[in-house]
């Protein structure tokens, strides 16, 4: 496998059981992400799309096939080996922000780090340093409900970052924001990989999927097309 190969999913197969009904949410994915890619996986509701979202975010594992992250085959680990790979290798981003109402912005951060046993001054110091990066320094004893929804996205994005992941997998970010807001996190994604991470942006928006660099369209669970977006939107720092 080459070096800078960060995901290869290999005739990736993903089947649920509703019922008495199979249901064939991923069919046959063979897809390679390299490191420091900006990609967006698009496709209409029941394109299988949140199902590759889950299986690359070690939510949730193959029926066939292989997903290697990082050269590693997460395919057949268990729930304690998944949960460590979350843990140190992908940071989310939801589109609800899922954030703690009774913890302040800073400690919302350094969650991901109370989990990874980092003493409580070294955890705290880091979850400052990244707020500051997000453009919240002046926030950080804010608590949720006095934040706006942009300002609770990025402390999102921060304690999606606090960890060094491998992939910063967003889900469906601006849902719940305005346009306004949405253009303003979308540039923050954009900065963030510019930094050098890899970002992934699961969305049915395409003037969203617009930002990435790369984009996968998903329908009835195949791969319907993998094309470089030459048109990008253009972030300036």
């Amino acid at each position: 496998m080459a070096s800078n190969n960060l995901i290869e999913l290999k005739q990736l197969f993903k089947f649920y059981q509703v019922g008495t009904e199979i249901i064939k949410a991923l069919r046959n994915i063979n897809l390679t992400i390299n490191k420091n890619e900006y990609v967006a996986i698009m496709g209409p509701s029941g394109s299988g799309k949140s199902t590759m979202m889950n299986i690359l975010g070690c939510l949730d594992t193959p029926t066939y096939g292989q997903y290697f992250l990082n050269g590693k085959d997460v395919s057949k680990m268990n729930e304690n080996e998944l949960a460590e790979i979350r843990n140190k290798e992908v940071g989310f981003v939801f589109q609800t922000f899922n954030l703690m109402p009774r913890y302040s912005a800073l400690e919302n951060v350094a969650l991901p780090l109370v989990y990874a046993g980092v003493s409580k001054t070294v955890r705290l110091q880091k979850a400052k340093e990244v707020l500051e990066r997000v453009g919240l320094g002046d926030r950080i004893k804010h608590k949720p409900n006095e934040l706006s929804g942009g300002q609770r996205q990025r402390v999102a994005i921060a304690r999606a970052m606090i960890n060094n992941p491998s992939i910063i997998l967003a889900d469906e970010p601006t849902g719940n924001l305005d346009s306004k807001t949405s253009i303003e996190i979308m540039k923050l994604f954009g900065e963030i990989h510019q930094m050098g991470n890899t970002v992934i942006i699961v969305t049915h928006e395409e003037e969203i999927a617009a930002y990435a660099h790369r984009i996968v369209r998903l329908k009835d669970g195949k791969i319907l097309e993998d094309v470089v977006n030459h048109a990008k939107i253009q972030i300036t720092t």
